[in-house]
């Protein structure tokens, strides 16, 4: 075991290093300037266009679910362990400056984001027969956009037989977190974790979505107002918290305490890793929860690349951190994970605040599993393609889905987010790859928003909606 932990360590450093980092803040910034930081700085107008049309009844255009349940359903893999145990690692291994490099990352992260909601709602495939949902991953993207089917195939493949092994960090933060609080055993855990998320992915999308849209808005708010709470509480030392932050960002940080240090290069490596683990900028997640969307233009439900990556790491993240830097516990605690987390809460509410957290650490992690378990299944949908065998298969896939889940939740932290990392690493090349070879096509669609569409809906004109399906080519009302 401790060589297969140095080993995904050593790759964890290489896939994560220097190339990695550079490759995909560069892409983040060479989008927002051709966007022209229409995703960063438009506020008002993104959030009319995202949180401002949650309870809309009925929208225009083609697909499966409402913008905001498909909205919500890339919240569940974005809103979970990544901000409360992702953060917590973050911290004890790159220093309070992986913060700052969280930020950094998911300020560009939003254009990125958005091209990918673009290409899956434009690659998109309605599958009639075997499910009657409109569906998008990396495999069929590489096949409609550039009739790459072998390699599709393989990469199909390789997503759903792997990618259930980056839910173990799910199970593992859990089952830390309620053994610290509530003192109950792992293995009970895991069992009524396995139980319900396996009857709520038996439903399908329609189910997921519908508990998503209602469990991921309120855990999050109780998380953050009790993250406030804690920031309030703290007000007079806000300022020297983010000059540690900002200082250890640029110049190393020294060893206090448990916390042994960092370096810089720790900084920038761990802060960005973990933050694309939380936000999901650039890994193609976007693109297949928005595949699903039912909307009047692609661009409109790409505005949702802002959204989640807002709440995501620039509230929901910061939170986290900030209660783990003013109550000093990355420091005088060398716990990792969400169990750092918890005791940082503890230390403020006493025991109440420890309970509160490690429930919000399992219905988040909750959501995350099953979320997750959405994007997986898209690969089984495209090896198998709109036929009886993909609605057959799905069934036992659900089952192999929650193994890895189940089983490995006990095993070290630091080899778990190893592994994820480098599962991490690998869809955020085939998604950049994508987004850089197809980005003529994803401005023509941007343009096609802002030159024309929305131009003319606010002169009150009626255009038609833009769709895809590449069954059929573009589709109109």
């Amino acid at each position: 075991m401790e060589s297969i932990a140095n080993f995904l360590y050593a790759l964890d450093d290489i896939l994560w290093g220097t190339g990695m980092t550079v490759i995909l803040i560069g892409t983040g910034i060479i989008l927002t300037l051709r966007f022209r930081f229409r995703y960063q700085f438009r506020f008002l107008f993104n959030i009319k266009n995202t949180y401002g049309r949650m309870f809309e009844k009925k929208a225009s255009g083609h697909g499966t679910i409402s913008g905001f349940k498909a909205a919500c359903t890339a919240l569940a893999n974005t809103i979970g362990t990544g901000n409360i145990s992702g953060v917590a690692t973050a911290i004890v291994s790159g220093g309070p400056g992986a913060l700052f490099w969280m930020w950094f990352s998911a300020f560009f992260g939003m254009s990125t984001k958005a091209c990918e909601i673009i290409i899956g709602q434009r690659y998109r495939e309605h599958y009639k027969n075997s499910m009657d949902e409109y569906v998008c991953d990396r495999s069929f993207a590489l096949k409609n956009a550039f009739g790459w089917k072998k390699g599709a195939v393989v990469l199909a493949l390789f997503c759903f037989i792997l990618g259930p092994w980056t839910c173990c960090v799910q199970t593992e933060a859990v089952v830390g977190s309620v053994k610290e609080a509530f003192g109950l055993s792992g293995l009970v855990t895991v069992i009524i974790i396995g139980v319900t998320c396996l009857l709520t992915i038996w439903g399908g999308l329609r189910s997921i979505s519908a508990v998503m849209s209602k469990a991921v808005p309120i855990m999050s708010m109780l998380y953050i107002l009790m993250g406030l709470g804690v920031i309030i509480l703290h007000f007079k030392e806000i300022p020297s918290v983010i000059e540690l932050i900002i200082v250890s960002a640029f110049s190393p940080t020294a060893a206090v305490g448990g916390f042994a240090g960092a370096t810089v290069k720790d900084a920038i490596q761990y802060g960005v890793a973990r933050g694309i683990y939380s936000n999901d900028a650039g890994t193609g997640y976007g693109m297949i929860a928005h595949a699903s969307a039912i909307t009047d233009h692609p661009v409109r439900q790409s505005i949702w690349g802002f959204g989640e990556v807002f709440l995501d790491t620039m509230i929901i993240c910061s939170i986290t951190a900030f209660t783990i830097i003013l109550t000093g516990s990355y420091y005088t605690s060398e716990a990792t994970s969400s169990t750092l987390t918890t005791i940082a809460f503890t230390s403020v509410y006493g025991e109440i605040g420890g309970k509160l957290t490690a429930i919000a650490v399992a219905v988040l992690a909750w959501t995350t599993i099953i979320g997750m378990y959405y994007t997986c299944e898209k690969s089984v949908n495209y090896a198998f393609g709109d036929s009886s065998t993909n609605k057959k298969m799905m069934s036992f896939y659900k089952i192999y889905y929650l193994i890895p889940c189940v089983i490995f939740y006990n095993v070290q932290a630091d080899i778990l987010w190893a592994l994820t990392d480098i599962l991490s690493a690998v869809y955020v090349a085939i998604t950049l790859f994508i987004i850089a070879a197809k980005h003529k096509e994803i401005f023509r669609i941007f343009d096609d928003f802002y030159k024309r569409f929305l131009p003319a809906q606010e002169r009150g004109e009626n255009p038609p909606v833009v769709s895809f399906d590449c069954r059929k080519a573009e589709v109109k009302e």
